[in-house]
């Protein structure tokens, strides 16, 4: 008999209604005889309470506490659909983490799981049962409870798969699957039937909310084949599996848009070895993710201009850094906020060439000015102002045929 690991997100247990949804879909899978494993998320909207009322107490809430408080969205989740298949006349239970247990190690709040105690839930699995795992968490080596970061439960529930060896996992969602770009922002995004690891750690870490991208990585390590799909409609997601797998004759598989980012500049930094990591590294102890980099070196050699994007929200507190660090010198220091990043990704464009060119042509028709570029082998992103996304994710979704 063949295991399968299916997980629900927030949204898909959002009210009682969809609960009992949910329990229909693992009873369809329990009447195709498989061994189903099931990960669940806490309800929508109760873990971002729970982070409230913990700000609430204090401002230095206990970052243990805040693991214990957290996890306990996912264990009513739990407890609700386990009391549905009950119901329903299948043999289910709800299973905490620590119960397993699911082993992490890490810091509080973002920790990481390392291994899962298969026996109790084997034995389970083997007696017909179908266990309904929570997500997001495990205990440490403190016996503590722990959580693996925001969007976690995708990383329990492809790490189940592994260590039980799940012929499938399937994420369901409140989308029919991954779109070539955001479906809110563009109508004729297409649903995309297969997409790489690679592709789809592009995407996610460019701002696609579908997956968390250390969810897409370990299944990637793992070569953990995902589907994502639509917990309301029955149809078909997309196939997240490794390249050779993938038969696609696209340039490009997607387009993703960032709509919060801000741009700093350090004009007339003195040009010499450890000056960027003297700029990088207190940002980095204040965990300010730094993006896009680029630097410009006079024509002298003797000072440099350094330019990097950060998050909207943590412009005040760079410009504090900065203005603060005693080990850099610069002349002047300019911020704009209201820039995007738009990128697009695609393992067709390693063998293609033009790719660049047409899409900076497709933007200079627009009028659209670049600002700042940043490529990998399989992924351009330029920054441009935020009034434009909206022009730009057209025109480059038309040029590179993912219209049809």
């Amino acid at each position: 008999m063949k295991t399968i690991v299916l997980k629900f997100g927030g949204t898909s247990v959002g009210t009682i209604n969809k609960i009992k949804t949910v329990a229909k879909i693992i009873a369809d899978y329990k009447k195709k005889k498989f061994r189903v494993i099931v990960v669940s998320s806490a309800m929508s909207g109760v873990t971002n309470e729970l982070v409230k009322k913990s700000k609430a107490i204090s401002k230095n809430f206990s970052n243990a506490e805040y693991d214990v408080l957290v996890s306990s969205g996912e264990q009513v989740a739990c407890s609700l659909i386990a009391g549905r298949l009950i119901h329903l006349g299948y043999k289910a239970r709800s299973w905490l983490a620590w119960q397993i247990p699911i082993l992490t190690h890490g810091e509080h709040k973002n920790s990481r799981i390392y291994d899962v105690n298969k026996k109790k839930i084997f034995s389970y699995l083997k007696n017909g049962g179908v266990p309904i795992v929570t997500g997001f968490q495990g205990i440490n080596e403190y016996e503590r409870v722990s959580t693996i970061g925001r969007g976690g439960s995708d990383a329990s529930a492809i790490l189940l798969a592994k260590f039980f060896k799940a012929q499938r996992c399937i994420i369901y969602t409140d989308v029919e699957g991954v779109y070539t770009t955001d479906p809110n922002k563009l109508s004729k995004a297409k649903k995309i039937k297969e997409i790489s690891y690679e592709e789809m750690l592009e995407m996610a870490s460019l701002g696609a909310k579908v997956m968390q991208p250390a969810s897409i990585q370990d299944a990637r390590l793992n070569r953990i084949n995902i589907e994502v799909k639509s917990s309301y409609v029955k149809k078909s997601g997309t196939l997240i599996t490794k390249r050779k797998n993938i038969i696609n004759n696209r340039i490009i598989t997607g387009i993703s848009s960032t709509h919060n980012d801000a741009k700093v500049s350090l004009i007339g930094v003195k040009d010499k070895p450890g000056v960027a990591a003297s700029i990088f590294k207190p940002l980095s102890k204040n965990s300010i993710n730094v993006d896009m980099v680029v630097q410009n070196i006079s024509a002298n050699g003797r000072e440099t201009d350094l330019t990097f994007t950060i998050k909207a929200e943590d412009l005040k507190k760079t410009q504090k850094i900065i203005k603060t660090n005693k080990n850099i010198k610069f002349r002047k220091l300019l911020l704009k906020k209201d820039v995007s990043k738009i990128s697009i990704i695609g393992v067709g464009m390693v063998t293609t060439p033009g790719v660049t060119f047409r899409m900076f042509q497709t933007l200079a028709k627009k009028k659209i000015n670049i600002q700042v570029i940043s490529t990998s082998e399989i992924k351009i992103s330029v920054l441009i102002d935020k009034k434009n996304i909206k022009k730009a994710l057209i025109a480059l979704h038309k040029e590179f045929k993912l219209d049809n």
